[in-house]
This record gives structure tokens, sequence and C-alpha cells, in this order.
């Protein structure tokens, strides 16, 4: 064995990783792209979720958009107010009043409510179910499916599938929208928090084909449109659909509605 010739390639491997290494050192200095300070301590503010709530890829996109004013300081939905008015801080801008949104189910079909026409036994999935004849095993098309989609897609734990529907734990929502992206029915919106009145139905049927598969649906009666004092509620097809600018929480729409679906959320109006 040649002593002196692994000394050699050894010196050699040595010298190449120092040249190497110095000149990475020089072009990473030479071609560094400079990261605005203010940005990376909006990345450090931000909960790190990395959700997509925002419309952003990520918390780093988010940051950059703030920074750049092309997003509101209040652009990360899971922050919400004590993010938001530490952003708010570092960009030297007011936060202002942002109302907390949260995620609402707009299905009242249980599984006593909304009978199962067949025994699906595929997948237990949502987005599995929903192209399937019929798109859904309910008898109700248009309802939550119940095979909890949405749950998976939630970091919070924060809806849960209850008696054949999924329910939000307002609680623990942080309005990152992941649940209304993945839910195939699209019946999750967000909503504001302190608007407690909602319609819990999306049934685009009348009277008694909507009966027919639920006895919790919208009948597209008009009853509480007719009601309303304050013109915060209009019908869209045949759904009641409330305008929360408007909405005064009166409760006269949720009193006239003969399906009880209008209701306060938080206190019990079960029909």
């Amino acid at each position: 064995m040649n002593v002196s010739a692994i000394i050699i390639a050894a010196a050699l491997i040595a010298i190449v990783g120092v040249i190497v290494g110095i000149g990475l050192g020089i072009f990473g200095e030479k071609f560094a792209v400079e990261v605005d300070p203010r940005e990376a301590e909006i990345r450090e503010a931000l909960p790190g979720n990395n959700c997509g709530g925002c419309g952003f890829p990520g918390c780093d996109g988010c940051a950059k958009a703030i920074n750049e004013g092309t997003a509101p300081v209040s652009a990360c939905p899971v922050g919400q107010k004590p993010c938001w008015d530490k952003i708010a801080s570092i960009m030297g801008v007011e936060a202002g009043d942002q109302e907390k949104m949260v995620a609402f189910v707009k299905c009242a079909g249980t599984c006593e409510k909304a009978p199962k026409r067949y025994i699906y036994t595929g997948p237990d999935d949502c987005n599995a179910l929903a192209p399937v004849p019929g798109a859904s095993d309910k008898a109700c098309s248009y309802g939550c499916l119940g095979h909890g989609a949405c749950v998976k897609a939630c970091q919070f734990d924060a809806i849960h599938v209850v008696d054949g529907v999924a329910k939000v734990d307002e609680s623990k929502c942080t309005a990152c929208q992941a649940c209304i992206k993945t839910c195939p029915k699209k019946i999750i919106e967000l909503v504001p928090a302190n608007k407690k009145f909602r319609v819990q139905c999306v049934n685009q049927d009348k009277g008694k084909a909507v009966m027919d598969v639920c006895s919790a649906g919208c009948i597209g009666c008009t009853l509480c449109v007719k009601t309303c004092e304050h013109d915060a509620i209009h019908m869209n097809g045949n759904i009641a659909v409330i305008d929360y600018s408007k909405c005064v929480a009166c409760g006269a729409c949720a009193d006239k509605c003969p399906k009880r679906i209008i209701r306060m959320f938080g206190i019990s109006n079960e029909p």
C-alpha cells in the first residue's frame, strides 16, 4: 500500500473542500437575497400553522404580503386580535376593529331528520362519497354527508360529526377555512361569531320535495322575509339568507320559521 499516495489524496480532498467552502461563502454573500427585518418580525408574530387560511402560500407568503402592503395586518385568521395587534405595532399602523369569524355548517339533517336511502360501504370520506349516484347516501342530496372530511382537515380539533352532521366548536375555531375548502358539498361558510341567528339549511327544493328528504329543511315559505322589519333576510332561490350587516338579532325570523331552521346558536331551539 502506497502510504504517500493516500496522504497526498487526502490532502488534495481537504484543499478542494476548503476552496469550495470559501467559494460558497463568497457567492453566498454576493448573491444573498436581503430580507426586510420587518418581514422577519411579522413572520415571527404569525402562529406558524401554514394552513393557507390567509389565501397565501403559508406564513412566509402572508408575512411578505403584509410587509409589502398587499394584505392587511389582520390577514391571518388564525392569530385573531392578539396577533393582529402585534403585527400592527410592527407596521406602525392601527389594527382596527375586526370581527371574529367562525365556520358554520348549514345543515340540520341529523340521522333522524334526513334518513338514509341506502347503505354506503366505500371509503369513509365525504370526497369519496360525493361522486356516487345521488351525491349522498342521505335522502337529502344537498346537506352534510357526515363522513368527516372536514374533521380530518381541521388542525384545531374544532369540528366533529355529531349524529350524522358536522358541528363546529366555536371556542376552538380559528376561521382558517380548511373545512370550507375540503367540503365537497360547499355547505360550510364563515359567519361573524357574534351574529347568533343563522339559517341551517341549503336545500334549494321547495315544500313537499324538501319534507320528503329532511324534516328539518327550509321549505321556502318566505315568512321570515315578510316578518323582518330590518330588511335583513332575503331568499336566494328557495333558501333564506341573512344579511349580517343589517341583522339586529331581534329573533323575529326565528320565531316565525315553521321548521325552526333559523335559530340562535348556543341556545336550544330544537323543534
